[in-house]
């Protein structure tokens, strides 16, 4: 449903809220779940958390997922760094070196497991996340089955020289697209520096030349962050209407 083209006097809301499941390596972790009322089916969404934290922002972001008649799971990758408030234990996790990319995918796995076993799933989910989830979303899509369709909101690091790798993030989501099932929607800022214009570029050639459904939209204007309406970054002609293309594409492809 595009913003704002509801029945003013129909039925109906939501259940969100934090629960537990079983992650990465058997571990349980908490995770934020929003969906609607009703029997569904409804199609299912991973939102991955971006580097800020497990934050606010996702929390409202899931419910407005679950407004527009997704179930949602948001699971907090960054579990195994302790507990505060976002800012605190993100702050812990980049101390650390970073959340590894193999409880990443483990988790996203685990997410996207869960909202096919619930009563009300159509069977069908996808994969979403800003910044650096951005990038998670691409790898998670191309290194796990089961996806239908990815969006990557301006992923930082999608493409990454040799230099940049690391133990815990030892290979460039880029490098894995010819493995990759899912359609995937990309929304990126012409001001970004991570990604680039020219990173950009060179993510659409390696879609172009392994052959896969993808959709590009590149906004003026905008840098990184554009959906963040809580601080300056926030461009808000170019937010709304990059949710109406994530909606859009989940509807195509998950309902």
């Amino acid at each position: 449903m595009p913003w704002n083209q509801f029945e003013t006097t129909a039925e109906g809301g939501m259940t969100a809220g934090v629960t537990t499941m079983t992650g990465a390596n058997g571990d349980t972790i908490h995770t934020y779940v929003a969906r609607p009322d009703g029997p569904g089916p409804f199609p299912g969404v991973v939102l991955v958390a971006h580097a800020p934290g497990w934050d606010e922002f996702l929390r409202e972001f899931s419910r407005r997922f679950a407004e527009h008649g997704f179930m949602v799971n948001c699971p907090n990758i960054f579990e195994r760094f302790g507990a505060g408030t976002p800012e605190e234990v993100a702050a812990k996790t980049r101390a650390a070196g970073g959340v590894s990319d193999a409880t990443v995918i483990g988790d996203s796995q685990a997410a996207m497991q869960w909202l096919k076993s619930q009563p009300t799933s159509n069977g069908k989910v996808g994969v979403i996340g800003p910044c650096s989830a951005g990038r998670h979303a691409v790898l998670v899509a191309s290194s796990v089955p089961g996806f239908d369709a990815v969006v990557d909101l301006w992923g930082a690091n999608v493409v990454q020289t040799p230099e940049q790798l690391s133990e815990r993030q030892p290979v460039a989501p880029i490098d894995l697209i010819p493995q990759l099932t899912a359609p995937m929607l990309g929304l990126f800022g012409n001001e970004d520096r991570n990604p680039s214009p020219d990173m950009v570029n060179q993510l659409e050639a390696k879609l172009q030349e392994n052959g896969k459904t993808y959709q590009f939209h590149r906004y003026d204007g905008a840098g990184h962050g554009f959906f963040y309406y809580h601080n300056q970054s926030y461009r808000q002609q170019q937010a709304m209407d990059g949710w109406e293309k994530v909606e859009a594409w989940f509807k195509q492809y998950l309902a």
